[in-house]
C-alpha cells in the first residue's frame, strides 16, 4: 500500500501541488466521495477553498463498476466509446443508465449543496481531486464540465491510479 489513508495520500499530493498555494484563483474540488479527505488536506495546504464536484459513473447493467461513460454536474456526458462499441450497448440502455444516474447526481447535489450555489469556476485555477482512477471516466467527465464552464486551468490530481 502505498498510503496508510486518504489523509496521508492528501498531504503527499499537496506536497506536489507547492506552485498552488496562497492564490487567490486556485479553488480545490474534490471529486465525493473518496476525494474529499484527500481534497481537503490539499486544500488546507494551499490554503484554497474547497468545494465538491459531482460525477457518477455510468455503470454497465449487470456489471455496474464496470464504467461505459460518465455524467457531471452541468449536464455533461462522456462515453466510453471503447467499451461501447466492443460490447455493442444499445443506446436505450445507455439513456436510461444516465437518467437514473442523473437523478442521483441531483439528488446527491441537493443534499452535499442544500441552498449554496455551486462554485464559479469561471476565469479560475481548478484543482480537481479524486482518490484515484481506474478507468478515468468519471474524471474525464468531471474534466470536460469544468471546461463548459469557463475554467481557466483544471489540475487532476490523485494519489494513485491504475
Amino acid at each position: 500500500m502505498l498510503f496508510a489513508n486518504r489523509r496521508e495520500a492528501g498531504q503527499e499530493l499537496a506536497s506536489r501541488l507547492t506552485e498552488y498555494a496562497d492564490r487567490p484563483d486556485v479553488l480545490v474540488l474534490a471529486l465525493p466521495r473518496g476525494g474529499v479527505p484527500v481534497a481537503f488536506e490539499v486544500a488546507r495546504a494551499l490554503h484554497a477553498p474547497l468545494d465538491v464536484f459531482l460525477v457518477r459513473k455510468l455503470g454497465l447493467p449487470g456489471h455496474e463498476e464496470f464504467a461505459m461513460g460518465a455524467i457531471a454536474t452541468g449536464g455533461v456526458r462522456v462515453p466510453n466509446e471503447d467499451v461501447v462499441r466492443a460490447l455493442r450497448v444499445p443506446d436505450n440502455v445507455i439513456e436510461a443508465v444516465t437518467a437514473g444516474e442523473q437523478r442521483e447526481l441531483e439528488r446527491r447535489e441537493r443534499l452535499y449543496r442544500g441552498d449554496r450555489p455551486p462554485p464559479d469556476v469561471c476565469g479560475r485555477t481548478v484543482i480537481l481531486v479524486d482518490d484515484g482512477l481506474a478507468t478515468g471516466s468519471t474524471m474525464r467527465a468531471a474534466v470536460r464540465a469544468l471546461r463548459r464552464q469557463g475554467a481557466a486551468r483544471i489540475v487532476v490530481a490523485v494519489p494513485v491510479g491504475a
